[in-house]
């Protein structure tokens, strides 16, 4: 007798008896050179962000330091800015302001997402027509013209800034949710416990969730970057954080005039953008590798 062949889906999941499958993930995660790099990055810029509330070599505010457009000293590593500002106390802080508003914005991206993307998927009818007609109407704005609306309309400021960027992004979970959520719920445990009476919130929570968990973290995580650099271009338009809190957008934008007479203005903020918003791609490039049940074999 010939033994039926399992679920190949299925099967790719299983594990050896006693590995949990998050530490296989850590494991396939460890073996991405790239997604190491980054998670290094990453967390060197949080420690950068979080160090710079208690501490920076010089205040971000104060000027005439010493001569303006100033050149990397051994006393400024990284040059003073137009008004004579250290440009490495400042960037520290713009550090702090870009992973404030990157994981703020993916926290609240993920709620509002997932919770819309479950109600689309499980519940399906009108319901589900009237959320994927929205997300539809909202993917035809441009991104950055919605955040412009909003912040024009609800004022500047970090809070405000999350949420225009929010409006911008939610769209991306609320879809991958909702195609999780369509597949699971046609499996046959989620069947099982509607039989058996649980209710829709008990299964939704407790069965199709923790099920869609990987794709979900893989998404928050590059919303990180995508909402760093929105920011980003918001403050280069003047529409960011309010000065003289630093940000990277901002600062380049204030260095551009003098880009030929101290180019060292722009590359610091700039560089330290381009490093941070490479270390959130790589590190959710390899999470989404180490979560895809078609690696594991």
């Amino acid at each position: 007798m010939i033994a039926a062949r399992p679920d190949p889906i299925v099967d790719e999941f299983v594990l050896a008896p006693h590995v949990p499958v998050w530490r296989d993930v850590l494991r396939r995660v460890s073996r991405n050179r790239l997604a190491v790099v980054g998670a290094v990055i990453a967390l060197v810029v949080v420690v950068m962000g979080i160090l710079s509330n208690f501490w920076t070599p010089y205040p971000y505010w104060q000027q005439a330091l010493g001569p303006t457009f100033q050149g990397p000293t051994r006393a400024h590593p990284l040059g003073l800015d137009a008004a004579g500002r250290d440009i490495l106390s400042r960037v520290m802080l713009g550090a702090g302001i870009s992973i404030e508003i990157g994981i703020g914005t993916s926290l609240l991206v993920s709620v509002v997402g997932v919770t819309l993307g479950l109600l689309a998927g499980y519940y399906r009818g009108k319901l589900d027509l009237v959320i994927s007609t929205l997300i539809n109407i909202w993917y035809g704005i441009p991104d950055l013209l919605v955040a412009l609306i909003f912040v024009v309309l609800i004022g500047r400021g970090l809070q405000n800034i999350i949420f225009a960027i929010t409006i911008t992004r939610w769209m991306d979970m609320a879809r991958l949710v909702r195609g999780q959520t369509l597949a699971l719920r046609e499996r046959e445990f989620v069947e099982a416990a509607r039989a058996s009476g649980t209710r829709d919130r008990q299964i939704l929570i407790g069965q199709i969730l923790p099920n869609a968990l990987g794709p979900i973290i893989v998404q928050a995580t590059l919303i990180i970057p995508a909402a760093i650099l929105l920011e980003a271009f918001l403050s280069y338009l003047g529409l960011g954080v309010q000065p003289p809190t630093p940000s990277w957008g901002a600062m380049a934008a204030q260095g551009f005039q003098a880009l030929q007479l101290a180019p060292h203005i722009v590359l610091a903020p700039a560089l330290a953008l381009s490093v941070t918003l490479l270390a959130f791609n790589w590190l959710g490039d390899g999470l989404r590798d180490a979560l895809d049940p078609r690696m594991r074999r």
